[in-house]
């Protein structure tokens, strides 16, 4: 990042023509994320089960072409983070795009952006723990173990970390992300060499005519390379927690763009750089929804325990999932909570500068979850997923409408852009936000759940509007208050 780059980041605090308002939640946090923490939080949120896991199913049903859908769903992601990465340099904030939502769509927008966000994470993490009980019950040893008493086992852990304080949430992210890119990149070795030596796998000789042999790359037609889309949008989900770990970070000015900037080559590589190999080694017609991709692969060509190894993995990608969530969340309440958009409690921090207030209430939710799993137990995982992809779908939107009126008030001369720059804005927003709703309405063709999912918007707005009604008066009479003191 050069100098001028560094300055004109920081120009709109600095003059007296242009004047940013600082967010009252932003006070009291530490600074102790350091770089390497923010570069494996965003890539530990461009990998994760809907990689390790979820792309047997979806290689199944799409073919190869499916590289193309996690490319061009990875491209969008990418605009994204690269809009957010932008609003980052102009006033970091651990209330990202909560706190852009206030300043450029005003308190109702802070307090949609807020709660679908707590929407998604809060649906995402009961998923996680149920996730976390079903990796563990694959070892005979804990067979004996309840699933829910493995669920809040796990959720018990992952909230002690991160109540402890951000610095053992960054090193917990750190390793787990360390675990996943080192397991994606034995794969790719081993691949390759399959590939470079023609070994044979279960019976096929790995190479183009795995392709070309069975039905080529749209082996059942566009449209189930169409309908993965909304679940390969999904699997990007976190890479936003970029924008919220800089509010902690010492010089986001030079942590935030280079960590942008990397995850294109990420994706491509991991993810479309995964799938094609996939698809070289065996025919899509042999992954299944039931088994990680990788794992089937490596026991076709007998590599001992490799299914346990990628359990172990798949188990961390849940943790890591969990942990980014309830990270999040509790920097997200409290932007809300100092603004009066969220309970009071959530406002507060402990002696550690962390918010355990959000942290514990996005907790409780995951554990009415445990009660949704004992309900309905071969539809809760796929239920709280779509209801998931609700909440990132309608954040993703709203960053890109922040930075669209962001981009206007500076050609208007209101603001100063940082030379770290989403480019041929408006044209890449509203592009982005097109993507975004059509992959939203895809839903429909899902009649088990998906179209369920999509029914569940005017209720969820019903409940926003009741819910704008019960703290407006909270929020217009604590616009100007500062936020609470760390707890002594």
């Amino acid at each position: 990042m050069s100098k001028d780059a560094v300055e004109s980041a920081q120009a709109a605090t600095r003059t007296g023509a242009v004047q940013t308002p600082s967010d009252a939640g932003d006070a009291g946090y530490s600074k102790d994320l350091k770089a390497r923490h923010v570069n494996m939080i965003a890539i530990g949120g461009a990998i994760g089960t809907g990689l390790f896991l979820g792309a047997g199913g979806r290689l199944h049903n799409a073919g190869p072409a499916l590289a193309l859908a996690y490319l061009v769903c990875g491209i969008f992601a990418f605009f994204v983070v690269r809009a957010l990465g932008e609003l980052v340099l102009y006033r970091p904030s651990s209330g990202s795009f909560v706190s852009y939502a206030r300043e450029f769509l005003g308190e109702k927008g802070a307090y949609v952006a807020g709660w679908m966000y707590f929407l998604n994470w809060s649906t995402t993490g009961i998923a996680d723990i149920t996730a976390i009980a079903l990796y563990t019950h694959y070892w005979s040893f804990f067979t004996p173990i309840p699933q829910w008493v493995l669920a809040l086992i796990a959720l018990a852990v992952v909230v002690t970390v991160n109540l402890i304080s951000v610095k053992i949430f960054g090193e917990m992210e750190f390793w787990f992300a360390i675990i996943k890119v080192a397991t994606l990149v034995g794969f790719m070795l081993i691949g390759i060499f399959l590939l470079a030596s023609q070994h044979h796998v279960d019976g096929y000789t790995p190479g183009l005519s795995l392709i070309s042999d069975h039905g080529g790359i749209f082996p059942h037609g566009l449209m189930p390379v169409v309908l993965v889309m909304q679940g390969v949008i999904f699997a990007y989900a976190a890479l936003e927690l970029v924008g919220v770990a800089a509010g902690e970070t010492e010089q986001p000015e030079k942590v935030v763009p280079r960590a942008v900037n990397s995850i294109m080559w990420r994706v491509g590589l991991f993810y479309v750089g995964s799938v094609v190999l996939l698809a070289l080694l065996l025919p899509g017609s042999v992954y299944s929804a039931d088994q990680s991709p990788f794992v089937t692969v490596l026991s076709k060509i007998g590599v001992p325990a490799a299914g346990d190894v990628m359990n172990l993995v798949v188990l961390t990608a849940a943790m890591s999932s969990l942990n980014s969530g309830l990270y999040s969340t509790g920097r997200i309440l409290r932007s809300m909570a100092v603004a009066g958009s969220a309970p009071k409690f959530t406002r507060v921090m402990s002696r550690s500068q962390v918010p355990y207030g959000g942290i514990l209430l996005t907790c409780g939710i995951c554990v009415l979850g445990v009660g949704l799993n004992y309900l309905v137990p071969s539809q809760a995982f796929e239920i709280v997923l779509n209801v998931a992809s609700l909440g990132i779908i309608s954040t993703w939107v709203i960053i890109m409408i922040c930075h669209a009126i962001f981009v206007r008030r500076a050609r208007a001369g209101l603001v100063t852009r940082p030379h770290f720059q989403l480019k041929f804005s408006p044209l890449t927003e509203i592009a982005t936000i097109v993507f975004l709703l059509v992959c939203l309405g895809m839903m429909w063709d899902d009649h088990e759940v998906g179209r369920k999912t999509l029914l569940l918007i005017p209720v969820i707005a019903v409940m926003l509007v009741a819910g704008w009604f019960g703290v407006r008066r909270r929020v217009n009479a604590g616009a100007d208050q500062e936020p609470s003191a760390p707890v002594k």
